[in-house]
């Protein structure tokens, strides 16, 4: 089983990781970088906990695309089970080879034939233990906090030895082992046992310097000003005690981008009441901050 690390040229160094990010315009800080390269170079899946919307899965897609590895992405909900996590058999396909074959062979070599690999649905947990491109694929077990704490257990099995069992074909090892980052908007705490086998991160808001810097990596038609006056406003916003639902850099971004579309130079009270959906996706903080609450924060202090 070969690692997930060489045939990475970012490998080598903190310095390097940070470069090949910065490269795929995701702005991270070192701390954050360290606890990436150190779960790639010591092969241990890294949870990554924190504020929605602020990166967790971007981390994951930039990553691969730095590596130019494939991106296999595991949404987590509530329910989610080994059929749709791990594998399982297409049962409409051994149907109709059972009914071709009943006639002509005998069971067991009907069975046989049915539970081979060709009749098998491979889900996203196995299908990063089967990668065998050149680098190891990049697993992203998103927003774990929202499946069911018996799902944890499963995990447990797959990521402490990258190895699954399917009773009727045998133990499936990992060719490479994947990177793997699992995240969470701490919704419920997870399990003891799960944190035991990762590297641990959080990601909470961006200070105004960091979301200025987001916000001109991510949109450079975006002026250095209208970028200030966008940060500065939704920092005051997202500080109000208040509010449901803070915004998350992905609303920074949205929002900054239909400034854009609109042909905005600053941020204005009139616009920020049209666009305000676009930073608050909770009913009650719309209807808290529509209107003259929002717009003075144009002007606090």
């Amino acid at each position: 089983m070969s690692g997930a690390g060489p045939g990475l040229p970012f490998t080598a160094s903190v310095d390097a990781f940070l470069v090949a990010l910065s490269s795929q315009r995701y702005v991270i800080d070192r701390d954050l970088a360290t606890a990436v390269f150190l779960a790639i170079r010591l092969e241990k899946p890294l949870l990554l906990e924190g504020e929605p919307g602020c990166g967790k899965t971007e981390i994951a897609k930039a990553l691969a695309a730095a590596a130019g590895t494939s991106l296999i992405r595991l949404q987590c909900y509530e329910g989610l089970d080994v059929s749709a996590a791990l594998y399982e058999w297409d049962y409409p396909r051994q149907l109709v080879a059972i009914r071709l074959h009943e006639r002509d062979r005998t069971s067991a070599e009907v069975e046989s034939e049915i539970y081979s690999e060709r009749f098998l649905l491979r889900r996203p947990l196995l299908r990063a233990l089967e990668g065998d491109g050149p680098v190891a694929p990049v697993l992203l077990i998103d927003e774990l906090d929202r499946a069911d704490e018996e799902f944890e257990g499963l995990l447990l099995e797959v990521l402490s030895d990258f190895q699954v069992t399917v009773p009727e074909l045998g133990t499936i090892r990992a060719k490479r082992v994947p990177i793997v980052i699992l995240t969470s908007n701490r919704t419920r705490e997870l399990g003891d046992a799960i944190k035991r086998r990762c590297l641990y991160a959080y990601i909470g808001y961006p200070s105004p310097e960091k979301e200025v810097e987001i916000l001109r990596r991510r949109l450079p038609e975006l002026s250095e000003h209208l970028a200030r006056e966008i940060a500065t406003f939704v920092q005051r916003l997202r500080g109000q005690e208040d509010l449901a639902k803070r915004p998350g850099v992905a609303e920074t971004l949205d929002w900054a981008s239909a400034l854009l579309a609109l042909g905005e130079a600053n941020v204005r009270a009139r616009t920020v009441s049209e666009t305000l959906g676009l930073l608050l996706k909770d009913a009650r903080d719309l209807a808290t901050y529509h209107g003259d609450r929002a717009a003075s924060l144009l002007t606090a202090p």
